[in-house]
């Protein structure tokens, strides 16, 4: 603590504790409790509260107060907690019995300010702040706050309640932990006294009548489980295990649902997973007993271990795959192809029953579903699932949803009149659609599937939601459609579906509705990322009318079209002219109309995401080597940045500088200076030439000017960027030797116009009327002036002090101390106000 914090505390613990100054910020008093936890966890040994009598003075000032108002209460009770988790200074406060009027029986507990839920939260973290050390612990146990804290699991304040169990946790912890020489054996169960009490109290609700005790308890395991894997947690278990294992039998128990959470937990504890015997015969009767719904997560966090026995694996797989079985079973009677199961773990008519009532259906399938999409995320599946089948089950599923299957059994007619256009399902199912498109096993549908994702494209019924997943679900499996005609030659079937897909995606572009035309754009953009290098889609589509009626929504009235517009243009040139043999007739008149297009979006749109979309584009050119081709690169970059400087969007600003930045490593890439990660492919760097022509090409392009003016940029992270690109500038041009001296300079009229652009970019973003055109004595388009300005400003100094937070002085605790202060010194401001 410094010297002036240390005058200034004893005045703010007076303001708090003075019951007629306003009450201090809730927020004020949350960074005050921060500065605490620093100090105590910077130097434990510290004695906080011996070195400030200040707090003694300011716990025993609200502890005498008649009315406290509860924030005050709450935020001394954390402090009692953060001063006492030192146990110098947790005897100072026992010393002074101020411990025990604030968490005993006689404090705040038995006061009608327990009332307030801030209060009775204080209490609680203020305990588990000082539960470091067993003489807080004992202190606790002796003074009933065990009992306390049982009855907060069940506060009606969720927040505290969350906060007991986990207390219980850390107590239970702290006391095995510290207070045995040993840990707990089966054969040797000593517990120390206060984890004998909380295992008591867990014991005494897992069998009491009560179902809200049962929970708690059972929630407070799954806690314990969760956050401890130390051995002595297994001969807790064996304790209860028999009580918990007979809340599965008892149908009326209300505590099933939080079964499956405790026994997960179980399963990824080392202590558990390892085991062979009646652990894993619990959780292979939790699958059996539990209803689909609550048995689902169980299922889905056992197949993503990877130690587990393969019994219970396959029992967990038939658990979560019986509702789509049931699904390919309802939709023909006989059933014509190979079912998900062989046989079920529950019993078939519950599922049957689930899927046959409109209020569950629906919830079971996306349920399911989501679980799937979670397992098929997995790099490495612990499973194998039935690819086949389960890609079958989809399809029925999403035929069910646009009534396309007229299934011939009642459950599946019964089935098919729930889903008919639920558009829960068909986002849940399109997912796991999309997902499964990554997984090889599943190419003999392939011809059955796009007729049901064309259906599904066209139909007028598809919602714009449904249609987006439509969209993303068909981009995969084009991807895939493509890699199996590179292997087996069906050029035929990929052609007929690519014309098929362009033939919708011409509809949907013209859209009335904007999202569906914003979709449309997107996925043609998704199209040409994963596939312009395939010969057959780039016939395709050029072949159809896509890409022309993709720049006309240029021009769309929303915003956001414009930008997806943008997007799938930018893309469409690497098609259309920047592929080596573009079959375009007019190409270059159209090329030149394109870049025309968008850099007066650039410079005229008057929404921010068109203007950011261009500059996006205009980036990945440059990147890939493409300006060249339209002109020369240099007038391109230049031509940009002239326009984005003083665009009002930031991003679009930064946009510019990340242009800058390539534009930069790639002139000094082909001039031999450096090694450049942006170089296009196509181009051949240079013999090394001396270093003024590369900056004559940065002048010319006027790129310095831009650099040093958004050192001075309003928004911080335009600045950041101009620095960090300066920064690898001076380290190309000076590679080996520092920056030169600029003392022998310092009277060069350029010297002085260094001089002055170095004091003009400490003022930062207050900088007044920043000169680009010379003014001031500085030429940024002369080459020797540039290089003695790299050799000669402090960027460190510069990127340092943009690099701190806007708030640093703010956030100083002398400041803060300074704030709370002010907030209470109007009061002798307001005395003598009469009103």
């Amino acid at each position: 603590m410094t010297r002036e914090c240390s005058l200034l505390l004893p005045r703010v613990c007076a303001a708090l504790a003075d019951p007629r100054q306003p009450c201090s910020d809730d927020t004020c008093l949350e960074k005050l409790l921060d500065w605490f936890r620093g100090l105590t966890k910077c130097d434990p040994t510290m004695n906080l509260v011996q070195d400030n009598p200040c707090l003694t003075e300011f716990i025993a000032s609200v502890l005498a107060l008649l009315e406290p108002s509860p924030s005050i209460l709450s935020f001394t009770l954390r402090l009692a907690g953060i001063l006492a988790a030192s146990e110098n200074c947790f005897q100072h406060l026992q010393q002074e019995k101020l411990l025990i009027r604030l968490f005993g029986r006689d404090g705040p507990l038995n006061s009608a300010l327990w009332e307030d839920a801030s209060v009775r939260s204080g209490w609680v973290e203020g305990v588990h702040s000082m539960m470091h050390h067993q003489p807080a612990l004992h202190f606790l146990c002796s003074g009933g706050g065990i009992d306390v804290i049982f009855t907060l699991q069940g506060d009606p304040s969720l927040f505290v309640a969350s906060a007991a169990s986990q207390l219980l946790v850390h107590m239970l912890t702290l006391s095995v932990e510290s207070e045995t020489t040993k840990p707990p054996s089966a054969k040797d169960c000593d517990w120390p006294a206060c984890a004998q009490m909380i295992i008591k109290r867990i014991e005494d609700s897992l069998q009491s009548s009560s179902a809200l005790h049962i929970e708690q308890s059972l929630k407070l395991l799954t806690h314990l489980f969760g956050s401890c894997h130390a051995t002595w947690t297994e001969v807790l278990w064996l304790g209860i295990a028999k009580q918990v294992e007979s809340f599965l039998m008892e149908e009326t128990v209300q505590a099933q649902p939080m079964l499956a959470n405790l026994l997960l937990n179980m399963a990824w504890s080392p202590v558990f997973c390892d085991t062979e015997g009646s652990f894993w015969a619990l959780v292979t009767s939790a699958l059996e007993h539990l209803t689909p719904v609550q048995a689902g997560p169980l299922a889905v966090g056992i197949l993503r271990l990877y130690k587990c026995p393969q019994d219970v694996r396959i029992q967990a797989l038939t658990v979560l795959l019986q509702p789509m079985d049931c699904i390919l079973r309802a939709a023909s009677q006989p059933l014509e192809y190979a079912g998900l199961l062989d046989e079920s773990v529950s019993d078939p008519a519950t599922i049957e029953s689930l899927l046959s009532s409109k209020s569950s259906c629906a919830s079971l399938l996306c349920q399911t579903l989501a679980h799937l999409e979670k397992l098929l995320s997995l790099i490495h599946l612990p499973v194998d699932l039935p690819y086949t089948s389960l890609l079958r089950s989809l399809m029925t599923i999403l035929q069910f949803c646009n009534g396309c299957l007229s299934p011939a059994s009642p459950l599946g007619n019964t089935i098919s009149r729930i889903l008919i256009n639920c558009f829960r399902v068909q986002r849940s199912a399109l997912d796991v659609l999309a997902a499964l498109s990554e997984r090889k096993c599943c190419d003999t549908l392939i011809g059955s599937l796009f007729d049901i994702l064309l259906a599904y494209l066209e139909s007028p019924n598809t919602s714009p939601t449904v249609l987006k997943k439509t969209f993303q679900a068909t981009s995969k499996w084009l991807v895939r459609l493509q890699e199996l005609s590179c292997s087996n030659s069906q050029w035929q079937q990929t052609e007929k579906i690519l014309k098929d897909v362009f033939l919708v995606l011409q509809k949907r572009l013209c859209s009335p509705c904007w999202e569906v035309r914003d979709s449309s754009l997107e996925f043609l953009t998704v199209l040409i990322k994963c596939l312009r290098d395939q010969e057959e889609f780039r016939q395709s589509l050029l072949s159809s009318e896509v890409p022309r009626l993709a720049e006309n929504l240029l021009e769309d009235p929303e915003s956001y079209v414009r930008a997806s517009a943008v997007t799938a243009v930018g893309h469409l040139a690497f098609v259309t002219y920047f592929a080596p043999e573009s079959p375009v007739q007019g190409n270059q008149y159209n090329k030149e109309n394109t870049v025309a297009k968008l850099q007066e979006i650039l410079s005229t749109d008057p929404e921010g995401f068109p203007r950011r979309a261009v500059i996006s584009v205009f980036n990945k050119w440059l990147r890939q080597g493409c300006t060249g081709q339209l002109e020369d690169t240099q007038q391109f970059v230049s031509r940009v940045i002239q326009t984005v400087e003083h665009d009002l969007d930031w991003e679009v600003r930064l946009g510019g500088l990340k242009l800058v930045e390539v534009f930069c490593s790639q002139t000094i890439c082909q001039l031999g200076l450096s090694q450049c990660p942006y170089a296009p492919v196509t181009s051949a760097v240079t013999s090394s030439v001396h270093q003024n022509e590369s900056l004559q090409i940065l002048c010319r392009a006027k790129v310095f000017s831009f650099l040093f003016r958004s050192l001075c940029d309003c928004d911080k992270p335009v600045g950041q960027r101009a620095c960090d690109v300066l920064l690898g500038l001076r380290s190309s041009f000076y590679p080996i030797s520092t920056p030169q001296d600029s003392q022998g300079t310092a009277d060069s009229p350029a010297g002085h116009g260094i001089a002055w652009l170095q004091r003009t970019l400490r003022q930062g973003s207050l900088a007044q009327n920043f000169p680009t055109d010379g003014g001031n004595g500085v030429d940024f388009q002369d080459p020797e002036s540039m290089m003695l300005a790299l050799g000669t400003i402090d960027l460190e100094e510069l990127h340092d002090e943009l690099n701190k937070s806007s708030d640093h002085v703010e956030k100083s605790p002398q400041s803060l101390l300074q704030d709370i202060l002010a907030t209470v010194g109007t009061v002798e401001e307001n005395e003598a106000d009469c009103y």
